[in-house]
């Protein structure tokens, strides 16, 4: 593909349909939605495969906007307080073969006027990947701390997500990684500015900087029993 996937007109259309979002001007705008923002990243998720399975043969790059690594433009809201039909953002995941939905090990591309990022790890993990999670961490903290503390990653990647306010049961208050003990989340996240989205080489690039991941990627995988 000799233009970028992600251009200027995705951006707009999100700024367009932020302020407003309802059904009848989705409708006059659908053709829009197709051209700027899911058919480039149905090519992306489809032209990433082959750099993907170089990261790890067990990702999946499925090129479907439902049930693939496109999420849904569609909001759920049937209990939500908020009743607007569409998402604002354009997201994709390459989560792995095993993983049934987000919560699985991943790689996270978020496209978002003013708030562009990429990212990976496990986001809300369930209790028990999460309680395996912190069993490694604790039975092995000399691998751990390699993981966190390669340069690789620390030069790219911050810590994110939500942590409990105190040690999780079971744990002790005063381990030395108990910062880490208490994360309910396991991802790296880097942000970009919005032009940078923009980029031909954008998968060659995504490839290169989820790959100084790795580490973390291959100590979560095995501590919920995945392959990597």
């Amino acid at each position: 593909m000799a233009n970028p996937y992600i251009t200027p007109d995705l951006f707009a259309f999100l700024r367009q349909l932020k302020v407003n979002n309802t059904r009848e001007w989705f409708a006059e705008n659908k053709t829009r939605y197709e051209q700027a923002v899911k058919e480039p990243l149905l090519d992306l998720i489809a032209d990433f495969a082959p750099m993907l399975s170089e990261l790890s043969p067990h990702y999946l790059a499925i090129p479907k906007a439902s049930g693939g690594s496109l999420f849904r433009i569609y909001r759920d809201v049937r209990f939500s307080k908020n009743k607007d039909p569409y998402k604002t953002v354009a997201g994709v995941h390459f989560r792995h073969r095993l993983g049934k939905d987000v919560h699985a090990p991943g790689y996270y591309l978020h496209l978002e006027p003013g708030n562009v990022f990429f990212a990976m790890g496990m986001w809300h993990p369930a209790s028990p990947d999460l309680r395996a999670i912190r069993e490694c961490i604790d039975r092995d903290p000399d691998e751990w701390r390699d993981v966190k503390e390669d340069p690789d990653f620390t030069s790219t990647y911050s810590w994110e997500g939500d942590s409990l306010v105190r040690a999780p049961k079971g744990f002790n208050p005063d381990h030395p990684d108990i910062e880490d003990l208490r994360r309910k989340d396991f991802i790296g996240v880097a942000r970009l500015p919005e032009q940078e989205a923009h980029r031909p080489d954008i998968l060659p690039f995504l490839a290169s900087e989820w790959g100084k991941g790795m580490p973390l990627m291959r100590f979560l995988s095995a501590a919920v029993d995945v392959p990597f």
